[in-house]
């Protein structure tokens, strides 16, 4: 029987990465989570019902940001249960917490990738998760130095 494994991420370059690793996908029964965007609703079309969305929010209308989190939050509540993943593996960012620490209350395993985009600097995501993965990858050997206990993994890219 295979793991299931639920990829989560925001959209944009978080997404991109996160989808670097679709020649994994087959290896387990996935799902893909991420935020609605015109970009992106090519997901759909080729994954079908592996694929859920969240709401889009940005923390530049701040007001609006708090409610769609808020949703989001609710949002993966359900999609934890309705998935119940043995694995949730993120490439960040605000859209994957709440789920990484649901998952890890409920027994799931965590894998965060710290992004492609920081090579000097933790991310908020990065910092929220850090202690709670299973595994925390980063793709800059000098990310190691602010997170001693990840691995690097190389770039995705």
């Amino acid at each position: 029987m295979k793991k299931r494994v639920l990829f989560i991420s925001s959209t944009g370059g978080h997404l991109s990465e996160m989808m670097k690793l679709n020649s994994c996908f087959d290896k387990y029964n996935y799902f893909i989570v991420t935020e609605k965007t015109k970009s992106n609703l090519y997901l759909k079309e080729q994954y079908g019902k592996k694929v859920s969305y969240l709401v889009y929010g940005t923390k530049d209308h701040m007001f609006t940001y708090v409610f769609k989190l808020l949703f989001n939050c609710l949002k993966s509540i359900y999609l934890y249960f309705k998935i119940h993943p043995d694995y949730i593996v993120t490439t960040g960012t605000h859209t994957a917490g709440p789920i990484c620490y649901l998952g890890k209350l409920f027994g799931s395993r965590v894998i965060y990738i710290e992004t492609f985009a920081n090579m000097l600097t933790k991310t908020i995501t990065g910092k929220l998760i850090y202690p709670i993965a299973d595994m925390f990858i980063v793709q800059w050997k000098s990310m190691l130095e602010l997170y001693p206990k990840a691995k690097f993994g190389g770039w995705i890219f």
